[in-house]
């Protein structure tokens, strides 16, 4: 059972992020601001629940939390600025967008920028301790994993319905066969030096 709050005595925010390492697609990241009687047994990280925990944990967190956002940054934004600091732009551009603004942040990792003033927390694997960062977790992936399944219907061939962007070995396949679209990020190894196939 994951732990309901880091600082009971104010509104405190979970955020995290989503994309981090895909070769393609941008980085989303979500805030999530959870009512002090929320309780979920099914609620983890998002990375360890299935497509139908994640859909329907989506609908729950969306319905009850107190405030929620969900933003991304543009692959473009992230060969400008890298991965980690468009993950960061990404959580702080999610906390603009929340009708609320929290007493405390809790941030999934160990690496953030101030935001307003407001003290936060790292945690490491904190989507698999907190509920407000695990609830973000599944907003962050849900909707990044609805973003690559449409650029999908475009680019079929890198398969991104089942990677969603991250280096498979048909992604990189697809990469070395028909080279990158202008969704990939072109300050990743995109490909590796040698490709192993199967037989």
């Amino acid at each position: 059972m994951l732990l309901p709050f880091k600082n009971n005595d104010v509104t405190e925010a979970g955020c995290d992020e989503a994309g981090r390492g895909c070769l393609a697609g941008p980085v989303f990241a979500a805030a999530v601001i959870l009512p002090q009687n929320f309780c979920n047994e099914m609620l983890n990280d998002s990375k360890k629940l299935n497509l139908r925990q994640r859909t329907e944990l989506r609908r729950i967190i969306e319905n009850e939390a107190l405030s929620f956002a969900v933003a991304e940054v543009s692959n473009l934004r992230i060969d400008e600025i890298n991965i980690l600091n468009a993950s960061i732009e990404a959580m702080h551009i999610a906390l603009n967008k929340l009708k609320l603004l929290p007493g405390h942040i809790l941030v999934d990792g160990n690496r953030f920028k101030k935001y307003k003033d407001i003290p936060h927390t790292c945690v490491v694997k904190g989507d698999g301790m907190y509920m407000s960062i695990a609830a973000a977790s599944v907003l962050a992936k849900t909707y990044r994993d609805d973003f690559m399944e449409k650029l999908h219907e475009e680019f079929p061939h890198y398969c991104w319905n089942r990677n969603k962007g991250y280096p498979t070995a048909d992604h990189r396949r697809a990469i070395e066969k028909i080279g990158p679209t202008h969704w990939h990020r072109l300050s990743f190894k995109l490909t590796e030096p040698q490709l192993k196939f199967d037989f």
